[in-house]
C-alpha cells in the first residue's frame, strides 16, 4: 500500500526545485519555447497547488476535482452529489470564471487559507436552495484570506428562491462576510435570484492586500461602518468576478468527513482563462473525476486528460453522463474498449442514464439512484483511512515522479534559451573585432585624409586655417566609424536571417544615432591631441615656442592621414624636434585606438542590450538538472521512476 513521504527533507528539496523552476525563463520564441513556458506553467502549478500542500499535510481531506467538457453535466452532478444546488448548471452560467467547492463544515478550515490554490480568494457564500434550504443557523468564518478579508459571522438566512424571501439575521465581522443572505461584511445586496435585507453589526472597509488596490471605496467589498445599514436594493457596479479569481466555498454536512468537491470550468471552453483555470484546479486534485457524455466520450479533448492522468499516474474515475437507455449498453462497451485501448483499463467507470434535470420535485437535481454508485465510491475513499491515504499517495506519488521527464525536458529547453543567446551575442561580437580590425587597418592607410579633409590639407596653411582643417579632420574620422559600424550591422543582419532569437533582441540599425555619437567621440578625440599638442608646444625647445594649434593640426594630419601626410610629420618635427614629435605621435596613437574601441564598443553593447536584459544564463539549466538530483537522493521510490524518454516520444500537452 502506498503511503506519502512527508519527511522535511524531501519537502525542502521539492521546494528548491519549485524555486528553481519558477526562476528559469524562456524568453526567446525558438521552437519548443512556447511548451516550455507551458510545462513551466503547469509545473509551478503542479507543486504549488497540489505537491507541496499534500506532502505538507497528508491528513487533508481528500479534493475531488469534476471536470469535462461544456455541457457534459458537471454541476447537475456536483449538485446531485451533494443533495442541493450548490452551483449553477448549464451551458452559459454566471459563475462560469467561478469553480465552486463543497466540503463538510468540519472541514472547511482546510480550504479557507492558502494551503490549495493560493492564486483564488475564497469567497463564502450561503446556500442557493434545497429542500431544507431555509433556518440555518448563524455560524463564524474564520478565514484570513488573501485580500484582507477578516472573519465575520455569516448571519442566519431562509435560502436564495426564485422570488424574494424574509430577511436573515444580523452579519458580524469585518473585511468581505455574510450577514442576513446578503454579501459583504453583513449588509444586504441583491442575491441571485431575489433581493435580501439585514444589517452589520461591526467595523471597516474592505482593504485589497498583497498590491492590489484599495477598494475602500466599494460596498460591495468591504465591510459597513458601525451598525450601519443598507438599503436592501443595493446592486455592486461591477460583479466580484470582474475583479479577482475567486473559489467560491460552500459547506455541507451531507458531503462525508474528508472529502470535497470541485466543480471546474470546462476544459474545452471558449475563454482562454477558463481552459487555463480548469487545468491548475485539476492538477490540483486528489482525484480526477472526468464527466463526458454519449454524444463526446471520443472527443480529443477528454481524452488528452485522461492521457495526461495516465502520464501523472494519479487515482482517476470516468463518469460517461446522459446516456440514453437504448444504447447505455453499446456506448458503455464502446467506451470500455476505447480505455482498455488506453491502457487505462483499471479506472472505475459510473454510468449515467439520461434524465430530465427537472428530477427531484424541480430542483434540478438527478434522482439519488443514479448518482448512488459515484457517491458511495467517494465516500469510502474519504472515510476509509487506508482507503484515503492510498487516493492521495497515489496522485501526489505520481507527480512527483513525473517530475522525473518533467523536469529535464524544461532544463533541455533552458539550454536551448542559452544557447541561442549564446550564438546571437557571439555573432555580434565577431562581427564588431572584425570592424575594429578594419577601422585601424583604414586609418593606417590614411583613407580618413580625403575629400574635403584632403582639400582643406592641400589649402593649409595658406587658405585654411587649423581649425577648419581640424573640423574636417575629425568629421571625416567620425564618417569613417559611421561606415564600419553600418557595415558590420549590415553582416549581422545577413547572418541573422531566419534566426528567431536574434529577430527578437537585435534592435533595427540606427544609422542617424550612429553617426552622431561617432561625431561626438570623433571631436572628443580631438580635442584630447589639441592638449597634448599645447602641452608639447610649451615644452619644445626652440627659441620660439609654436603654434599649439598648428602642431594639432599637424599631428591630426599625420595620424589620420597615412603615407599622404608624410610631410605634415615632417613639418611637425621641424616645430617640437624629432622626439617631441614622436612622443606626441605615440600619445595620439594610443587615444585614437581608444576612440575607435570605445564607439565600436558602445554600438555593441547597445546591440546586445535586449539580449542582456534577458539575463539567460547557463545556470538555469545547471540548477534544474541540480535539484532534480538532490530530490531524486531524498525520494524513496526514486529507483522506480520511469525513464526519461527521448524529446520527440514526448507529447505537447
Amino acid at each position: 500500500m502506498a503511503t506519502l513521504d512527508v519527511r522535511p527533507r524531501l519537502l525542502d528539496a521539492l521546494s528548491a526545485l519549485r524555486d528553481r523552476v519558477d526562476a528559469t525563463r524562456f524568453p526567446l520564441p525558438l521552437p519548443g519555447a512556447a511548451r516550455a513556458r507551458r510545462s513551466r506553467a503547469e509545473l509551478l502549478a503542479q507543486l504549488d497547488d497540489y505537491v507541496v500542500p499534500r506532502l505538507s499535510a497528508p491528513e487533508a481531506p481528500l479534493l475531488a476535482v469534476i471536470g469535462g467538457s461544456t455541457g457534459a453535466g458537471k454541476s447537475t452532478l456536483v449538485n446531485s452529489l451533494v443533495g442541493r444546488r450548490v452551483t449553477e448548471a448549464g451551458v452559459l452560467r454566471p459563475t462560469t470564471r467561478t469553480p465552486v467547492l463543497v466540503c463538510h463544515p468540519e472541514d472547511r478550515h482546510w480550504f479557507s487559507g492558502r494551503r490549495v490554490l493560493p492564486h483564488l480568494t475564497r469567497v463564502w457564500m450561503p446556500v442557493q436552495d434545497g429542500p431544507q434550504a431555509s433556518g440555518h443557523e448563524a455560524y463564524d468564518v474564520p478565514y484570513d484570506g488573501p485580500y484582507g478579508m477578516g472573519g465575520g459571522r455569516v448571519g442566519g438566512w431562509t435560502g436564495l428562491g426564485p422570488r424574494p424571501g424574509p430577511r436573515g439575521g444580523p452579519g458580524r465581522g469585518s473585511g468581505l462576510g455574510l450577514g442576513g443572505g446578503g454579501v459583504a461584511g453583513g449588509y444586504p445586496a441583491r442575491g441571485f435570484h431575489g433581493e435580501y435585507g439585514g444589517y452589520a453589526d461591526g467595523a471597516g472597509h474592505g482593504r485589497y492586500a498583497d498590491g492590489y488596490a484599495d477598494y475602500d471605496d466599494y460596498p460591495a467589498l468591504g465591510g459597513l461602518g458601525a451598525a450601519g445599514t443598507r438599503a436592501a436594493d443595493y446592486v455592486p457596479d461591477e460583479p466580484y468576478d470582474a475583479l479577482v479569481d475567486s473559489l467560491r466555498l460552500e459547506t455541507d454536512p451531507a458531503l462525508p468527513r474528508g472529502l470535497a468537491l470541485l466543480d471546474a470550468p470546462d476544459i474545452d471552453s471558449l475563454v482562454t482563462e477558463n481552459r487555463e483555470l480548469a487545468a491548475r484546479l485539476i492538477c490540483a486534485a486528489d482525484i480526477w473525476v472526468l464527466v463526458t457524455t454519449a454524444t463526446r466520450y471520443a472527443d480529443a479533448v477528454p481524452w488528452h486528460l485522461l492521457r495526461t492522468a495516465k502520464e501523472y499516474d494519479v487515482t482517476l474515475i470516468t463518469v460517461l453522463d446522459r446516456v440514453p437507455h437504448q444504447v447505455a449498453v453499446e456506448v458503455a462497451r464502446k467506451y470500455a474498449t476505447l480505455l482498455d485501448e488506453a491502457g487505462l483499463d483499471g479506472v472505475p467507470r459510473f454510468t449515467i442514464p439520461e434524465l430530465p434535470e427537472s428530477a427531484g420535485g424541480g430542483s434540478g437535481l438527478l434522482p439519488a439512484s443514479a448518482v448512488a454508485a459515484l457517491r458511495d465510491w467517494l465516500a469510502r475513499r474519504a472515510e476509509d483511512p487506508v482507503a484515503r491515504a492510498a487516493a492521495a499517495a497515489r496522485t501526489a506519488e505520481g507527480a512527483v515522479a513525473a517530475l522525473r521527464t518533467q523536469v529535464p525536458a524544461l532544463a533541455s529547453a533552458a539550454a536551448a534559451q542559452h544557447s541561442a543567446a549564446v550564438r546571437v551575442a557571439q555573432r555580434v561580437v565577431d562581427a564588431y573585432a572584425r570592424a575594429e580590425e578594419r577601422a585601424l587597418r583604414e586609418i593606417a592607410q590614411g583613407t580618413p585624409l580625403a575629400g574635403d579633409a584632403l582639400t582643406h590639407w592641400h589649402c593649409y596653411p595658406r587658405d585654411v586655417p587649423a581649425d577648419a582643417l581640424l573640423d574636417a579632420l575629425a568629421s571625416s574620422l567620425a564618417t569613417l566609424l559611421t561606415c564600419v559600424v553600418s557595415a558590420a550591422d549590415a553582416e549581422i543582419d545577413l547572418a541573422s536571417q531566419r534566426d528567431p532569437a536574434a529577430e527578437a533582441t537585435l534592435p533595427a540599425p540606427d544609422a542617424a544615432g550612429v553617426a552622431g555619437r561617432a561625431g561626438v567621440a570623433a571631436r572628443h578625440w580631438r580635442r584630447c591631441v589639441e592638449e597634448l599638442a599645447e602641452e608639447e608646444a610649451s615644452v619644445a625647445e626652440r627659441a620660439t615656442l609654436p603654434d599649439p594649434d598648428a602642431v594639432a593640426a599637424l599631428a591630426v594630419t599625420g595620424l589620420l592621414g597615412g603615407r599622404r601626410a608624410r610631410t605634415a610629420g615632417e613639418a611637425l618635427a621641424d616645430l617640437l624636434g624629432v622626439h617631441g614629435a614622436l612622443r606626441l605621435r605615440e600619445r595620439g596613437e594610443r587615444l585614437l585606438e581608444e576612440c575607435v574601441r570605445r564607439v565600436l564598443d558602445a554600438e555593441q553593447d547597445r546591440l546586445l542590450a535586449p539580449l542582456d536584459a534577458l539575463d539567460i544564463t547557463a545556470e538555469q539549466q545547471a540548477d534544474l538538472i541540480a535539484a532534480l538530483s538532490v530530490l531524486r537522493k531524498e525520494h524513496p521510490h526514486a529507483a522506480a521512476w520511469p525513464p526519461a524518454r527521448h524529446a520527440s516520444e514526448r507529447r505537447e500537452r
